[in-house]
């Protein structure tokens, strides 16, 4: 039975049995795990599918046994795959007394045999966590610092949610060293951020996808001249293209409405730094609505070898951005 995000607070996990959550959102999980386990306080284990797999008897020996302190269980299957759904096939569901069994595993596609199970059995629970948006994680950082009463420009919120290329989890690690940063000092300023967070090293990939928009490819070359980007850093390059393509498109639909750049600029939400404004007046005159749509749509393609291939060579990405400049 599938479960939209939204609907997590109908789960009782006193009475599931198995619960199947997938997606590349590990930082929401865990919230939504530690959420669903507050009230019932079940002694939480926790497996790898490999561990399991290896070592079915340990397994079985460890769901089913009991103790007068430990019957309440909730085991936990970390990087699961379609290899465990032999396992969940040989569960006796009836003899899960007071334990429940949460596949956490990664992307599943439609074809997924796992996914297709949980999602036809309405004695089954199947719940999709897909990535945070940047205007999601801005709101999370921004509400963090309101409650917390730390002082951050918007801008610097942006530079934050930047850096953590869309992983809540990561930003979850931020938002605690800049708490810990804040005790001695409220108010926080660009120089502070970037050192605590080393937000230092992101400023040179932030000047590229900025020169690659603006369409300079004079100061593309500089760039990546100047800086030995290594085959690591290939994901945080497309994921900041893609953060800035989404700012861009939302920016270019209302300068096609208004016919007023300057407009559009000083209308923006969240604002914009008056540092930032001149580049990206001339992103908006070198790309439409339409063409930014298609750039986004191409990175994404991009972005999907790389995650089947990790170790795609840079020059591919440097190919890619020299061909969307002559877009």
């Amino acid at each position: 039975m599938i479960l939209k995000y939204y609907e997590i607070n109908k789960i009782n996990i006193e009475k599931e049995k198995l619960i199947l959550f997938y997606g590349n959102n590990e930082g929401l999980k865990k919230e939504e795990i530690v959420k669903l386990n507050t009230n019932h306080k079940k002694k939480v284990f926790k497996f790898d599918e490999k561990q399991v797999l290896d070592n079915q008897e340990f397994f079985y020996e460890n769901l089913y046994s009991g103790s007068l302190f430990e019957d309440n269980k909730l085991i936990i299957i970390d990087r699961s795959s379609d290899k465990i759904i032999k396992i969940i096939n040989e569960l006796d569901i009836n003899k899960l007394d007071k334990v429940t069994i949460l596949i956490n595993a990664g992307n599943l596609e439609k074809r997924s045999k796992l996914r297709a199970k949980f999602e036809k059995d309405k004695k089954l629970i199947c719940v999709a966590f897909y990535p945070d948006t940047p205007e999601t994680l801005a709101k999370l950082a921004q509400n963090f610092m309101k409650t917390k009463g730390i002082l951050l420009s918007q801008m610097n919120i942006n530079n934050l949610v930047l850096k953590c290329n869309g992983n809540r989890e990561f930003l979850n690690n931020e938002l605690e060293k800049i708490e810990q940063f804040s005790k001695t000092r409220k108010k926080i300023s660009l120089e502070n951020l970037s050192k605590i967070i080393n937000l230092n090293e992101n400023h040179s990939i932030n000047e590229l996808v900025d020169q690659c928009l603006a369409k300079n490819t004079k100061k593309i070359m500089n760039i990546i001249n100047e800086n030995n980007f290594n085959s690591d850093e290939v994901y945080v390059i497309l994921r900041t293209f893609l953060f800035k393509l989404k700012k861009i498109l939302i920016l270019s639909k209302e300068f096609e409405q208004n016919k007023d750049i300057n407009r559009t600029i000083e209308n923006a939400r969240p604002p914009i730094f008056w540092k930032e404004k001149n580049i990206i007046k001339l992103q908006l005159k070198n790309w439409t609505s339409k063409s930014i749509e298609n750039l986004i749509f191409d990175t994404n393609k991009i972005e999907l070898q790389i995650k089947k291939k990790p170790y795609i060579p840079l020059n591919v990405v440097y190919d890619f951005f020299n061909s969307a400049i002559f877009l």
